[in-house]
């Protein structure tokens, strides 16, 4: 196959006219063509003439050698590089089952891996199966009823299974294992364009299927999977683990436990503490989530375009480097989404933003975040960083008026330093309600400091951005793990041998491909790859 990239057509183009490109760019007849299919495909907007798509495509053709040579200097025309997964050799087997400790991304793809290599795995999570899960937090969503074990955070898929479902990471991989990571989705149902689109997603909606499938390839596989399955206790013997303690009394045999445990296990952290697990605090960010109309970032991104339905919702990223010396940035970006209640404990406020596949919704949003770096929440204790987080999340609780409402702001009234009396033009998605107030009284005033010098400069890079009636919601908190688990070269903890700290609570990745691929990687490390 020859891989070709750069192709840009209108975005009103047919197939058709993808194969006349192909055949313009490598001087040959369409005839001369057997075959291609995308490797990837990105919307450019820049121009004001019009919008496009961008392609890089994998082209069969009669003599592609010979085409190839013909084109040695062009840079846009070479052999389509080989991305298959090629699975490890396995060199060891424990005679005990490996444990993997939390079914989000880094679970799960540990897990299947693990299945697959022929360890029979056992996958224990303290939330729900992803169907009682999504139950009770729509209970919580209409209710204000918080369930601690059973949440946006806790639950079968992770974090992420309430989100929209992201497939972009910034890892260069040279194992392919991103790839294995997206074919492995795509069988198990997510739509098959997640493996050619720039910026990819599967979204909340599909994305429940997609876990349950996994799920059952696991247990097809020989593994076994648990919910409403807590760790409490680790069993350490010189210095290697020997059992795990569940649900307070139950102690499962082995020396082997994958800790895939996500952002939010707080007392699983503390768990490891009082055991003599090597744990650092590490910088995080906090904020808020910004809502707009779909329309007016759809308008900013697509210009006279925006209406046109096969363009779908826009999207957008954006950071400034401000005066104060702090930078403001914009993560997990919604399109035509909703801004949802994310808390796992107790007379706690916590935010988040999801988009199911159709991104139809109203409003777009975003959070908006201000880095946290170790100094601003300072001390030597391991869990600082954890214990700053709560501190801002009670504020924002209590700030709410304590049942689970979210304190929220319009950005011409933060911009004024006033209170916000009610809304305008956007009205807030978070449920199960909001209060109008004064967002200042739940952030950090560095954070508070920063977003009035950030949102004018980002306001240059998207017009609309800065929109006196465009909402804020607090508190935005989660966006990375508050601890990293030191771990070595085999990728077991530094002080305790069998333990895997892995994925985004052990502060190891950054969202769903990320978490997969190394879930995956300490896979490979237990069957003895690494």
């Amino acid at each position: 196959m020859i891989r070709v990239r750069n192709i840009r057509l209108p975005f009103d183009h047919n197939r058709q006219a993808i194969k006349g490109e192909i055949a313009q760019r490598l001087e040959i007849s369409q005839d001369d063509i057997l075959s291609f299919s995308f490797a990837r495909r990105s919307i450019d907007a820049r121009s004001r003439s019009g919008v496009y798509f961008v392609y890089t495509l994998d082209v069969q053709v009669a003599d592609d050698i010979a085409t190839i040579e013909r084109f040695s200097n062009d840079t846009n025309i070479s052999l389509a590089p080989d991305l298959e997964y090629k699975m490890p050799k396995v060199s060891r087997v424990s005679k005990k089952r490996p444990l993997v400790v939390g079914a989000g991304p880094c679970g799960l793809f540990s897990a299947l891996m693990l299945a697959q290599l022929g360890q029979k795995p056992i996958l224990i999570e303290r939330g729900k199966d992803v169907d009682f899960r999504v139950a009770d937090v729509r209970e919580f969503w209409n209710e204000g009823k918080l369930k601690p074990e059973s949440n946006v955070q806790f639950g079968e898929g992770g974090a992420g299974t309430f989100s929209d479902g992201k497939l972009t990471t910034q890892i260069k991989d040279k194992a392919n294992r991103s790839r294995k990571v997206l074919e492995e989705l795509v069988l198990a149902s997510a739509p098959k364009e997640i493996l050619f689109e720039a910026k990819p997603h599967i979204s909340t909606d599909r994305l429940r299927d997609v876990v349950k499938n996994i799920r059952k390839k696991i247990i097809n596989l020989g593994g076994e999977v648990r919910f409403e399955t807590k760790l409490d206790d680790i069993k350490i013997e010189n210095g290697s683990v020997a059992a795990a303690i569940v649900n307070e009394s139950e102690q499962i045999e082995t020396d082997t436990i994958v800790l895939a445990i996500g952002h939010s296990a707080r007392d699983t952290f503390e768990l490891l503490v009082e055991l003599g697990v090597d744990i650092k605090p590490k910088p995080f960010s906090i904020g808020v989530r910004i809502e707009h109309p779909q329309r007016v970032i759809n308008k900013s991104q697509y210009g006279k375009f925006a209406d046109e339905p096969f363009l779908g919702a826009a999207e957008y990223k954006l950071v400034t480097h401000c005066a104060n010396g702090r930078s403001a940035y914009t993560f997990c970006m919604c399109p035509g989404g909703a801004v949802v209640a994310s808390a796992s404990e107790e007379s706690m406020l916590v935010t988040n933003g999801m988009s199911e596949y159709a991104r139809d919704a109203a409003n777009a949003n975003s959070a908006l975040l201000v880095g946290v770096s170790v100094d601003d929440f300072g001390g030597d204790n391991p869990l600082s960083g954890v214990e700053f987080q709560r501190k801002w999340e009670n504020r924002a609780f209590n700030l709410g008026g304590g049942d689970y409402s979210a304190p929220v702001q319009l950005v011409g009234d933060f911009l004024r330093g006033r209170a916000s009396k009610g809304s305008g033009e956007v009205s807030p998605s978070y449920k199960p309600g909001v209060v109008f107030c004064d967002l200042s009284d739940c952030l950090p005033d560095f954070v508070t400091e920063t977003l009035r010098l950030a949102i004018p400069e980002l306001e240059k890079k998207l017009k609309g951005f800065s929109m006196p009636d465009a909402v804020m919601t607090a508190i935005e908190s989660r966006s990375s793990s508050p601890v990293r688990i030191v771990r070595d070269e085999t990728l077991q903890s530094s002080l305790v041998k069998g333990l895997y700290p892995a994925g985004e609570g052990a502060g190891y990745a950054g969202g769903i491909i990320s978490s997969a691929i190394d879930g995956i990687k300490v896979a490979e490390a237990i069957a003895g790859d690494i």
